[in-house]
């Protein structure tokens, strides 16, 4: 049973028998003497999707949920659904785009690395790795001698999302994006 203070996001957390997964966490230290540090989490109801918000000190102990962690690859969409293939039994999973929340965006062929969590042999989510390369498919030319300024220009990529990438990158080329904050991170 983890603590309030351990919680990462991703985790899973059983509230009134429903697992939830952890979308964010806050944390905030009263300036007064013997005030505990309080912990402001938002999570993501698992079964209906919506969000609750829930305030605990730092020692307060949560259940965590049981739920597997299998590992899956992205296999393709059907047009409403995106289907994921167990990389160990080769079993399918489909979650509809309003499950992913947001996560679409960073999903290509053959993404591997995605952890599915299994409750009941039903999938409730997945979880992406903390990166994915994706290649820039439309952005301005690329100015040489600009790599010294920290300027930026937009680039979209073949999922649809448009990032902020340096002005030296061109068309073509292959970059890190971050999947929590959906930035720029590096050349791949």
């Amino acid at each position: 049973m983890p603590k309030a203070s351990e919680l990462k996001r991703g985790m899973i957390i059983e509230i009134n028998e429903i697992p939830h997964a952890v979308k964010q966490v806050d944390s905030r230290s009263p300036s007064s003497r013997g005030a505990s540090t309080l912990y402001k989490i938002r999570y993501t109801n698992l079964k209906s999707g919506q969000k609750l918000d829930q305030s605990y000190k730092g020692d307060d102990f949560l259940k965590e949920a049981d739920c597997i962690r299998v590992k899956v690859q992205y296999s393709y969409n059907d047009g409403e659904s995106f289907v994921f293939m167990n990389s160990e039994d080769y079993s399918q999973y489909s979650l509809n785009e309003d499950e992913l929340d947001g996560q679409t965006a960073f999903i290509t062929d053959g993404l591997e690395g995605i952890t599915a969590l299994i409750v009941d042999g039903n999938i409730l989510g997945i979880e992406l790795p903390a990166s994915v390369d994706l290649e820039i498919i439309e952005t301005a030319p690329g100015i040489k001698g600009s790599s010294a300024t920290a300027r930026t220009k937009a680039a979209v990529l073949p999922t649809g999302i448009e990032v902020q990438v340096p002005e030296y990158l061109e068309t073509g080329e292959v970059i890190k994006v971050n999947t929590v904050t959906g930035k720029y991170m590096s050349r791949a």
